[in-house]
């Protein structure tokens, strides 16, 4: 072979060698969480890891928008209803991985393969210890009860994590029993609805109201900054079906350029070696049941968890913003 195509020969495989050896990630997770853990992955594996973050909708706007045309591998976000949508968008693709499978319990993934959940985010209920005993609750439903007029705190219903639970609860009891819950809830306010759960949690410490709905991680968050907090959590629905459960998630883009690079990082975030890195550093619970959760976040005590697929959150999310509509959740 003459010199200069020996040269060329092997400058394009040492490019297609480097594309091999590196992962394109979208992501909606922030990126001091993620760089570490990324950075393990890369130490090793070798796998260099290239990180784009933005707010989740404008990363969907993106991908579809890229096409095939896209250099991302894989997508992390946050909450079941984004992953679905993701999946209804066609921006991902199903993949087979028995490491995943084995890790990633069955309720907590694509049930077609196509993104799986990597920490799990409990909302459940809290209350101010100064004027509620853990006895008094029970459950989201019991939230609707008139006892709890004017001392019910929630954030807005555009935000997702509501939209996700109201889904959940759809599937649940179906839209005629969720409308009665959340008209309820309505009902029951101490004041307008709060943009985020830290500032509604800041309000029930502030005896503004008396319990609310909020993700377990805000409370952690909150608690370590200001532990004197007259605050408390309360696991909702043991009784019954169990706490509502969602998750931060990933899967691999449906033009990846590496999927199987793609797949080795999410079976790599899946492993013991990456999972109570990957939960601890937002006050989360491992996906992997297999692994315990920080002292912190153990600390809360052991609970229930609903165990309808979380993609639900998402399927019926269209009919939970209508509901919540109707029933003037705002």
């Amino acid at each position: 072979m003459p010199v200069k195509r020996l040269v060329l020969a092997s400058l394009l495989a040492a490019t297609s060698l480097a594309h091999a050896e590196s992962v394109t990630l979208y992501s909606a997770r922030n990126e001091q969480l993620l760089k570490p853990l990324l950075d393990a992955f890369t130490k090793e594996t070798g796998v260099e890891v290239k990180l784009l973050t933005d707010k989740e909708g404008p990363l969907l706007e993106r991908l579809r928008a890229e096409a095939q045309n896209t250099s991302a591998d894989a997508l992390i976000t946050v909450d079941a209803g984004n992953l679905w949508q993701a999946s209804k968008m066609g921006l991902l693709k199903s993949i087979q991985s028995n490491t995943l499978n084995d890790n990633i319990p069955a309720h907590l993934r694509d049930p077609k393969g196509e993104w799986y959940g990597l920490s799990v985010r409990a909302r459940t209920m809290f209350f101010n210890k100064n004027k509620v005993k853990a006895t008094d609750l029970s459950s989201y439903e019991d939230l609707a009860n008139p006892k709890w007029k004017g001392k019910l705190c929630l954030r807005t219903s555009k935000k997702v994590y509501n939209q996700s639970l109201v889904g959940m609860m759809i599937a649940q009891y179906g839209e005629p029993k969720t409308e009665k819950i959340v008209r309820g809830w309505v009902d029951n306010l101490a004041t307008d609805v709060f943009q985020d759960d830290t500032a509604m949690l800041k309000a029930i410490a502030a005896g503004q109201c008396e319990v609310g709905i909020a993700n377990t991680y805000y409370f952690g968050r909150l608690i370590e900054a200001q532990p004197t907090l007259p605050l408390s959590i309360f696991w909702a629905n043991q009784q019954a079906e169990g706490v509502h459960v969602n998750v931060s998630g990933a899967g691999v883009t449906r033009y990846a350029k590496n999927p199987e690079g793609a797949i080795k990082l999410l079976e790599w975030l899946s492993s013991d070696k990456a999972q109570n890195l990957y939960a601890d550093k937002d006050m989360e619970f491992p996906a992997n049941p297999k692994i315990k959760a920080s002292p912190l976040v153990a600390g809360w005590g052991p609970f229930k968890s609903n165990v309808i697929n979380v993609s639900k959150a998402g399927e019926l999310q269209s009919s939970a913003v209508r509901l919540m509509d109707r029933a003037g959740y705002r």
